[in-house]
């Protein structure tokens, strides 16, 4: 099992590791910063540098097959990499970046329809600054997206702060909607729920890597809103690529 140290820190870019396993799904760590594909959120890409400094380039995180394996997938097919290496995984910390504001403006999306109109999530997806959620809604109109285009921004000013914890599963269950999708994403196999929490907004189970404030997010637009269905509308939203009024706190925070 490796230990996923972005769990608790979405914030570390770098860690120190040892290899415990290479074949050809990929390469395995005892510890990992990278994060794996999961929720709608893409895996990280990054490198593993050895102690000679020799960099292995990765291409993309998946969880593998045994509950709690990590899968790093190389660029090459023989990395130059055996198990017992010693290792610096080193995440593309841009990349990531714009993906924790990135998942973290689709909570503020998914808070703002539940609160507001009592809609459920039944689908999603994202990639670094833009993203999509599918909703149980019977009605989609210009000025409806628009309005929640506004409540969107509001949100993002108010400067929520925004808490992690990590529950039993049956202290989390006795929290009210905390799943929020159509479907009941939790296996039943897992003891320990993650819970995301934007202060005064929001509060759900979720595994993703988010920013510590809302402002951190930046303006969200609502792209392109349409019908999926009878009961099922779509709201894509996008964030800038770079906010030059936060450059500090992430400089800071990295």
């Amino acid at each position: 099992m490796t230990e996923e140290v972005f769990r608790t820190d979405s914030y570390a870019s770098q860690c120190e590791a040892v290899v415990t396993a290479v074949d050809e799904n990929g390469i395995q760590l005892d510890r990992t910063v990278f994060y794996p594909m999961s929720g709608g959120q893409p895996g990280d890409t990054g490198v593993l540098r050895n102690a000679a400094g020799a960099e292995v380039r990765i291409t993309d995180t998946r969880k593998g097959d045994v509950p709690g394996q990590i899968l790093h997938i190389p660029e090459s097919q023989m990395p130059a990499l055996k198990s017992g290496d010693k290792v610096t995984a080193v995440i593309d910390w841009d990349r990531r970046y714009r993906l924790m504001r990135t998942h973290t403006a689709m909570h503020i999306l998914c808070g703002v329809m539940w609160r507001d109109y009592g809609a459920q999530v039944t689908g999603g997806n994202m990639e670094p600054c833009t993203g999509r959620l599918d909703f149980e809604l019977e009605s989609m109109s210009a000025d409806f997206a628009e309005k929640v285009g506004s409540l969107l921004n509001k949100e993002v000013e108010a400067a929520r702060a925004i808490k992690v914890k990590i529950l039993p599963r049956e202290e989390a269950l006795q929290i009210p909607d905390l799943i929020r999708t159509k479907i009941n994403l939790l296996p039943e196999g897992i003891r320990e729920v993650r819970t995301l929490e934007i202060v005064g907004l929001d509060l759900q189970a979720d595994g993703g890597t988010h920013v510590a404030n809302t402002q951190e997010v930046g303006p969200i637009r609502i792209v392109e809103h349409k019908s999926k269905g009878k009961i099922n509308k779509r709201i894509r939203i996008a964030i800038d690529e770079e906010s030059g009024a936060l450059g500090a706190q992430r400089k800071e925070r990295v």
